[in-house]
């Protein structure tokens, strides 16, 4: 590829980039408390707790690492329970009881359902200790945290291609969760008002955000 063609390939991803950031995504409120959703909200509530991003190396012009992930907050499970409540026909106290124990972990853990493609497969699970990524939780109040837990998909059933429909046989699918607190206090402050997952390694980085509501 000639220095000129290069040079437009990169100023059109610039210039896509841009136009992404200009109408991204709405903020989101970690906030906790009743909601009133039923089923056929669940889609919409996954797009707004869902994002993507592709790490593109500039010297070949190819994706180095494309990710998607739904930050599972409390907000979002409330639609997930009222869904999965109602495709399974869960009686009211079965309902309850999913979303009752689904509600006490968010208050553990942050958790994210991660689905990603990379050049090596095997280098990209992120299981390995031999991973050429790492992920971390990060706020913009300075804090950074490490997963306590990360749980590889094997097979993504029926539920995982239906509730997370960007699931597919040519990415391997994770479940990440992060301490809701550590010794130092929560790891998503207060006052932040952005929201991080960020996955680095020798080949970049990439960030998916989420911006939070004041």
């Amino acid at each position: 590829m000639s220095a000129q063609r290069l040079s437009a390939a990169l100023l059109s991803l610039v210039l896509l980039a841009a136009g992404a950031a200009a109408c991204g995504p709405p903020r989101v409120s970690l906030v906790e408390g009743a909601r009133s959703y039923d089923a056929t909200d669940y889609d919409k509530v996954l797009t707004r707790w869902t994002r993507e991003a592709r790490l593109i190396a500039f010297t070949e012009l190819h994706s180095v690492l494309t990710v998607t992930a739904t930050f599972e907050s409390w907000d979002f499970r409330w639609a997930y329970v009222a869904r999965y409540a109602r495709d399974h026909r869960l009686s009211p106290e079965k309902h309850r009881e999913m979303l009752e124990a689904s509600l006490a972990e968010a208050k553990q853990h942050h958790e994210f359902y991660v689905a990603l493609a990379s050049e090596n497969r095997r280098q990209a699970d992120l299981t390995r200790p031999e991973s050429a990524w790492v992920v971390r939780l990060t706020d913009d109040r300075g804090n950074e945290t490490e997963p306590v837990e990360i749980e590889r998909i094997r097979k993504p059933g029926p539920v995982e291609q239906a509730y997370f429909p960007y699931t597919s046989v040519f990415r391997q699918v994770f479940r990440v969760r992060f301490p809701a607190a550590t010794e130092r206090g929560p790891s998503i402050a207060e006052d932040a008002t952005s929201v991080v997952l960020r996955f680095s390694g020798p080949r970049g980085e990439q960030a998916l955000e989420w911006k939070l509501a004041p």
